[in-house]
């Protein structure tokens, strides 16, 4: 008797297996109907979505919170202002760049230019990319990015595009506003460059290669980066995040997701990112910015010196207690410095309050001057301490290149 309905309890279960096999096979959706209907039964109210996921399941999503590590919410707070920009441009031997020809420090320049036309007509190129810092439509970018274009267009992350005006460029900083004309832009907010340590993290935001808007990680490797030569007035945050060709002008962004610098340069031996890049402050682009949109121009002291780092040998001629400052190494005839009765061999260690250690900071420091107003300068002369008042003027504007 047992054996008989042990017998018949094992072919029940064989043909019920068998027949939940053929429906999952030829109809899932009757086993996930009778799942709904128990899932009711039970009172559990959750509603198909189309994509078939559940109410629950999609709030679930929705609120959880992020990983600790994750950053998107930063890059999500960026991304929407960072842009793309294309230019119209005349043959390529006219729009080069002369960072080009060096293998070891380069410019981005995007997509390769293509081949130069022999009856000089505008060519296309896609350069790189911009920031959008103001409701009013202005775009941050790089010089080198616009320099040389005829025609220059904005491509939003969310699809849109714009003719782009430029308002004004400053090659000393190698920075450049542009202003786009359209409603509801999504605008980047300014961070403070000068409270990030290195090791803090960074993103860059841009579009390497024409890919399309992407996002890098890193860390800051080192602040206040000068005496590169990449321009006249340099303070660059150095970082190790991936930086290619078409990240011009592109943001250097916080943890938080607030514009740090434009990112601007790498060192490379192959042309791609090695994991050092260079972005320019963000507080130095902002100043440059206020002074395109309200004047058109960057207006900076000069004082008419050729000035020249303390080396050790230097240091030891000059009998100075330390190879800080910086020498005057040449005056121009009948310019401020010259008028105010500064000297050849005077070593510079401070302008007004601002102490200087290098040439590089009595160029800023200088800059930094007002046209007309009148500065204290602290020489060392004949191995003394000294004071000069300088009145200065402003600096004259860079000439174009191979123009006399």
């Amino acid at each position: 008797m047992l054996n008989r309905l042990w017998l018949l309890f094992a072919q029940a279960s064989t043909l019920v297996l068998a027949g939940i096999f053929v429906i999952s096979t030829l109809k899932p959706q009757w086993l996930e109907d009778l799942g709904s209907f128990s899932g009711a039964m039970q009172g559990d109210h959750r509603i198909a979505l189309p994509d078939g996921q559940t109410q629950e399941a999609s709030l679930l999503q929705s609120q959880a919170p992020p990983p600790a590590s994750s950053l998107r919410e930063a890059a999500a707070r960026a991304m929407p202002a960072v842009v793309y920009v294309f230019t119209t441009q005349r043959s390529r031997q006219s729009a080069q760049h002369p960072f080009l020809s060096d293998p070891t420090l380069r410019r981005f320049f995007g997509d390769q230019f293509p081949a130069p036309r022999g009856d000089g007509g505008r060519e296309p190129a896609g350069l790189g990319s911009g920031v959008i810092v103001s409701p009013q439509g202005y775009v941050l970018t790089n010089h080198h990015v616009i320099e040389g274009a005829e025609q220059i267009e904005v491509a939003l992350a969310d699809g849109r595009r714009a003719s782009a005006r430029l308002v004004g460029t400053d090659p000393e900083t190698d920075l450049a506003v542009l202003r786009i004309r359209l409603e509801d832009l999504p605008v980047i907010r300014f961070g403070k460059p000068s409270e990030i340590r290195v090791g803090d993290t960074v993103l860059a935001i841009g579009n390497p290669f024409g890919v399309g808007l992407t996002v890098t990680q890193g860390i800051v490797s080192a602040v206040g980066r000068k005496q590169l030569n990449l321009s006249t007035f340099e303070n660059f945050i150095q970082t190790d995040a991936a930086i290619n060709p078409g990240n011009s002008g592109g943001a250097l962004v916080d943890a938080n997701g607030n514009l740090i610098g434009i990112n601007t340069a790498i060192y490379s031996r192959s042309g791609g990112s090695m994991g050092i890049g260079f972005a320019i402050s963000a507080d130095m682009a902002k100043q440059v910015m206020e002074s395109l949109v309200r004047d058109g121009r960057v207006s900076r002291g000069f004082i008419g010196v050729e000035p020249q780092d303390i080396n050790t040998d230097i240091a030891e001629t000059f009998k100075l207690p330390a190879p800080e400052g910086s020498i005057i190494a040449g005056i121009q005839r009948g310019g401020p410095a010259e008028k105010a009765g500064m000297r050849v061999g005077d070593v510079v260690v401070a302008v007004n309050t601002a102490k200087v250690r290098n040439s590089s900071e009595l160029l800023s420091n200088v800059a930094a001057l007002s046209p007309g107003q009148r500065a204290t300068f602290t020489v060392i002369r004949d191995g003394k301490s000294a004071e000069v008042k300088v009145t200065v003027t402003e600096r004259p504007a860079p000439r174009p290149p191979g123009r006399q």
